[in-house]
């Protein structure tokens, strides 16, 4: 039986997924198969939080979008600048949606006074978004409540690792904010997570109740000093990952996030997302066979 406490590394995932597969085409039962979680099947849709884009427009983010066959973007302001007017933005959603993608959210944004606070939910609200990644200082929580209620817009605090000092990670958030609205809640970096000295299945099955948006990303090594990756090619353990959001029933987008090549960025992204479709798959196979 697997030990569902260790890292699934990227040998171990392919082997256990290439098993699934024989079961799955009426082969003899794999104990691990066997003894496999009933609620492991991720239902999630894969999307891109936008910041990884920053050295490309609008059009050339939708063509790749398009190329990796992914359909879920959150526009952040290096592809739609929060200065834009009310009708330059509505012309940047319409493009986007025209090309037969699905805008879930906008961010992160980041809100260091109380003017930035009313010009980011102006700003959501002209973009129709339902959702805003965020960063904030503590003291603007209150004004941030007011704010949620006064538009109905969900706002997710983004962590940002060992350097953030307010919000480096999940649950360092979640201790701010459980007693607020349950319109603001927690952004998860992945990446940042483990840079941060923490596990991300942990501060995941943490802060379940405030999660609404995730950064799925992997990094080199559990310290400040981490680089981002391929997924797949680090520390994160994807599949054990995704099995917590199934457990927790998450239901937002899985947003993959990779930022090693930001001049040339499809090869690693294409990459990231087929891994974490092949993770999805075999544990697909797996639930099926159990």
């Amino acid at each position: 039986m697997p030990d569902d406490t260790a890292p699934t590394t990227r040998r171990q995932f392919l082997a256990s997924a290439a098993v699934g597969a024989l079961v799955a085409a009426g082969g003899a039962r794999a104990d691990e198969s066997a003894s496999a979680p009933a609620a492991t099947k991720p239902r999630l849709e894969l999307g891109f939080p936008t910041y990884m884009f920053k050295n490309y427009t609008l059009d050339q983010t939708i063509e790749m979008m398009r190329r990796v066959a992914v359909g879920h973007i959150c526009i952040r302001s290096n592809l739609l600048p929060l200065s834009s007017t009310d009708e330059q933005i509505a012309a940047a959603i319409r493009k986007v949606t025209d090309a037969g993608l699905s805008v879930y959210g906008g961010g992160v944004i980041y809100m260091r006074t109380e003017p930035d606070v009313g010009r980011a939910f102006e700003y959501a609200r002209a973009a129709g978004f339902k959702l805003i990644s965020i960063s904030l200082r503590p003291e603007l929580l209150g004004l941030l409540e007011k704010k949620v209620r006064e538009h109905d817009i969900r706002a997710a605090i983004h962590n940002h690792g060992p350097e953030d000092k307010l919000w480096p990670t999940p649950a360092a958030i979640h201790e701010k904010v459980r007693t607020l609205d349950r319109r603001i809640g927690i952004c998860h970096d992945t990446g940042h997570t483990l840079r941060a000295g923490a596990d991300p299945v942990a501060q995941t099955l943490q802060t379940a109740d405030r999660l609404m948006d995730i950064h799925l990303k992997d990094v080199d090594q559990a310290a400040a000093k981490g680089h981002s990756l391929e997924l797949g090619r680090g520390i994160m353990d994807v599949p054990k990952f995704l099995r917590a959001l199934a457990k927790i029933g998450f239901a937002g987008v899985l947003g993959i996030e990779y930022e090693k090549h930001m001049d040339d960025l499809l090869p690693g992204l294409a990459e990231s997302v087929g891994y974490v479709r092949g993770v999805m798959a075999g544990m697909a196979r797996q639930d099926a066979s159990s």
